[in-house]
């Protein structure tokens, strides 16, 4: 897999390669907008990370440009965690929205986590647990159950995000959108019938106190 990383910030740029260098991905860099532009209409990425407040170009313009041309998958990486800030970088289509400081581990796993989304297979199995992507059917051990439609993209997007820790407010962004004016509460009582229809698999959704939910579970039993 080939990475774009985009940084004013050397030092930056240099931990997030060390870290993709331990996963094997391809990597290339740029330190400003202007310079990924040239690169993304030039070559091929499988994803693009990119700082927001850069000389030259910044990371929203940037991204617009490159969206114009190319369907990349993007993170926005940057220092300011404003919710406006984060309403214009998913308004231009990006996949997530790390703050700084972030935990590099944490950026690989969203990584691994975006672009496995991209290759989405019609049927995804989890233990017991059945998804029919395309007819947006649920089975618990091949029985099939009812969920809405927000218990379906919540069970989803815990799937496609495992063994990631996500706080309720990225799960409100991504499921239900900025434009929702819900609160924490309304993830917390759809992650409890969700967990209600899950059965025995109920214990693979599992709290992290102080921030939200992970979606985990041991690979022998």
């Amino acid at each position: 897999m080939k990475v774009l990383v985009v940084d004013d910030e050397k030092l930056i740029r240099d931990v997030i390669k060390e870290y993709l260098a331990l996963e094997n991905y391809e990597i290339s860099e740029a330190e400003n907008g202007l310079e990924a532009l040239e690169l993304a209409k030039n070559e091929k990425f499988d994803i693009i990370i990119m700082d927001i407040m850069m000389p030259k170009m910044d990371g929203y313009s940037a991204c617009r440009e490159i969206k114009k041309i190319k369907d990349i998958p993007f993170i926005l990486l940057s220092a300011r965690g404003e919710e406006y800030d984060k309403l214009i970088g998913f308004e231009l289509g990006i996949d997530d929205y790390v703050t700084k400081p972030f935990s590099p581990k944490e950026l690989v796993a969203r990584i691994k986590a975006i672009t496995k989304r991209k290759d989405t297979k019609s049927i995804v199995q989890i233990k017991g647990i059945k998804l029919d992507n395309v007819a947006h059917d649920v089975y618990i051990d091949d029985k099939k159950i009812n969920l809405t439609p927000k218990e379906y993209d919540l069970l989803k997007y815990f799937i496609d995000n495992k063994n990631v820790a996500l706080s309720r407010e990225t799960l409100l962004s991504n499921i239900w959108g900025y434009d929702f004016y819900g609160d924490d509460r309304t993830i917390d009582t759809h992650v409890k019938t969700l967990r209600k229809q899950l059965g025995k698999y109920k214990n693979f959704i599992v709290t992290v106190r102080g921030m939200g939910y992970k979606f985990t579970y041991e690979e022998k039993e």
